[in-house]
């Protein structure tokens, strides 16, 4: 691909907190689009509370778009790996790993699917995850990739940084079936910090404790030697929230009534249902703040500056129990 066709048009979130659609661009027609009732009001129908809470975070993700990030960035195809693509209902869904994303996963393959899917839950997991199975952005050409940032509904879910890390942490090192991740990522971070490992450690990678993939996250050595994992790389670098437009920012700590706002825009409300996980040792706060117990203040202020733009972009507080000083 040429240097001149290598820039991506999008939608820069920091220049307006408008929708980015073109008049008569959804679809070809000039009736009110759904993003245009659900952020505009209408005299028809009265924003429920849902929705007016979306409206909110759009907002303050545009404010702190202009409050914290200076630097300009211009996209590449290979920037867009994350987001998927449903061209039949207009959707893009930037996922996010630790954040209902096999759900969502699930969700577009029902929609995409063309009747081969109806029940999301009956989909593998392990097959929600099978590259190939959706598009992403960064499959089509520069002016494809445009056309569908101007004109699709894009939506993300993000979470509490900090929940979804601990998350993340337990899933992938504490679960004796993750011996891929153990062999992968384990066998380095106990390589690097932890003193005098025994051989059998440095073998399997399977005992990683929560100090120490944090002291691996914070190792300046460990970004400059390869990109984060998908799992605890920062939002904000997966789905880059200010330069494309997103017009649904969902959270995982409202999840029910945020992906049903989305499915009602998506016009498949009556469809289908966002399926929601019953499981009962879900990371929360409180899980959260045991794994940090015994973590040194000194540790614990790195880890939040190193994700401290999350923070601020998706108006997510310093966790109480943080000791930073």
């Amino acid at each position: 691909m040429e240097s001149s066709c290598n820039h991506i048009d999008v939608c820069l979130v920091f220049l307006t907190v408008e929708p980015c659609v073109k008049t008569g661009s959804r679809r070809g027609k000039s009736r009110r689009s759904p993003l245009q009732t659900l952020y505009n009001g209408d005299q028809q129908l009265e924003l429920l509370a849902a929705q007016r809470s979306l409206q909110g975070r759009r907002e303050l993700l545009g404010q702190a778009c202009l409050n914290h990030m200076r630097k300009r960035q211009v996209l590449s195809p290979e920037n867009l790996k994350h987001l998927i693509v449903d061209d039949k209902h207009n959707l893009v869904y930037c996922y996010v790993p630790k954040v209902a994303c096999t759900n969502w996963k699930r969700v577009l393959m029902v929609l995409t699917s063309d009747g081969r899917y109806t029940d999301p839950l009956a989909i593998p997991a392990n097959e929600a995850h099978v590259a190939g199975n959706l598009r992403t952005l960064s499959e089509f050409s520069v002016p494809e990739i445009n056309q569908r940032l101007r004109n699709y509904l894009k939506f993300i879910f993000v979470r509490e940084p900090f929940e979804r890390l601990v998350s993340a942490y337990r899933n992938k090192f504490t679960r004796s079936y993750n011996t891929a991740f153990h062999k992968r990522y384990g066998t380095k971070i106990i390589r690097q910090h932890r003193p005098d490992p025994e051989p059998e450690a440095l073998e399997k990678g399977n005992d990683v404790s929560f100090h120490e993939f944090v002291k691996y996250l914070v190792d300046p050595r460990t970004q400059r030697e390869e990109p984060f994992n998908e799992h605890w790389e920062r939002v904000h670098s997966l789905c880059h929230p200010c330069l494309i437009h997103y017009d649904v920012v969902g959270k995982y700590e409202t999840l029910a009534p945020d992906a049903q706002a989305v499915l009602r825009l998506a016009g498949v409300e009556g469809t289908l249902q966002f399926p929601m996980s019953g499981k009962s040792t879900r990371t929360d706060g409180n899980m959260a703040a045991r794994f940090f117990k015994h973590i040194s203040p000194f540790y614990q202020k790195k880890l939040f500056n190193l994700y401290r733009m999350d923070f601020l972009l998706f108006n997510y507080s310093t966790p109480e129990y943080l000791r930073t000083r």
